[in-house]
């Protein structure tokens, strides 16, 4: 069976010619032109995936994004966006969405960012709603050995929740599949290329800030934890490792 996009985005032309392409890549695709036909598509059939555009009347892609999450719905969701800024795709990232591409995109890497979504997605168990709160004694859902440690962090792969300490932390899907890898090589200095192929299935070249911007957002929800040291280290020049300071 062929998987299912919602596709929402106002300009006609590009609705039109990403709809084509999709379709031709061997997708289902549903493509509306606005947020609340988005919401009502999304609500009436599941997609297996959604691409939204940022920028579009009424409820744009960002309230999209929040509103699904905020119904519990953890479909993957890539957002399109001509805003290039830092701050706007943190703002993605806030909202809930899993990756996005800034306009104007060539259409291989929206496939090739579709394509990683997809294949994080596990269809066999539920995503586990990471929230906040204190881990007490029964509250992990695995047995010890079947967690992930380093430092001071708690990873349990299946239910997809991290513990810092006592907190839990809200992580998006992109953020948790990041954290796991580096925690799994605890120590190890992982660099760009590794870190593109494993997360997104594809390399998209020295200019890109996806995984700079992704690794700073991931900074900021570890060393919220009261007199948390960092955790995450940019070895210059290489890529990341996680180890304690």
């Amino acid at each position: 069976m062929p998987h299912t996009v919602l596709l929402a985005e106002d300009d006609r032309a590009i609705r039109h010619a990403v709809e084509r392409a999709l379709t031709l890549e061997g997708y289902e695709v549903t493509a509306v032109a606005d947020g609340i036909q988005a919401l009502a598509t999304a609500h009436r059939r599941p997609p297996d995936i959604l691409v939204l555009d940022v920028m579009m009347p009424g409820i744009d892609g960002l309230q999209v994004c929040q509103v699904l999450r905020a119904e519990g719905d953890r479909t993957p969701i890539l957002m399109l966006t001509a805003r290039v800024e830092t701050a706007d795709r943190i703002a993605g990232l806030d909202a809930g969405a899993d990756d996005y591409v800034a306009k104007p995109f060539e259409i291989e890497e929206v496939f090739a960012r579709l394509r990683a979504l997809l294949r994080r997605v596990d269809t066999d168990a539920p995503f586990g709603r990471a929230g906040t709160g204190t881990a007490e004694s029964g509250d992990v859902p695995v047995a010890a050995a079947d967690l992930i440690t380093a430092a001071d962090l708690r990873i349990d792969p299946r239910a997809r929740r991290v513990w810092r300490g006592g907190a839990e932390l809200d992580l998006t899907r992109t953020e948790f599949d990041l954290l796991e890898l580096l925690a799994r090589n605890s120590g190890i200095v992982l660099d760009h290329t590794a870190i593109y192929d494993r997360i997104w299935g594809y390399d998209f070249g020295p200019s890109s800030k996806n995984l700079a911007v992704y690794v700073g957002y991931l900074r900021r929800k570890l060393d919220v934890v009261a007199g948390a040291a960092p955790l995450i280290h940019t070895v210059r020049g290489v890529g990341y490792v996680l180890r304690e300071s």
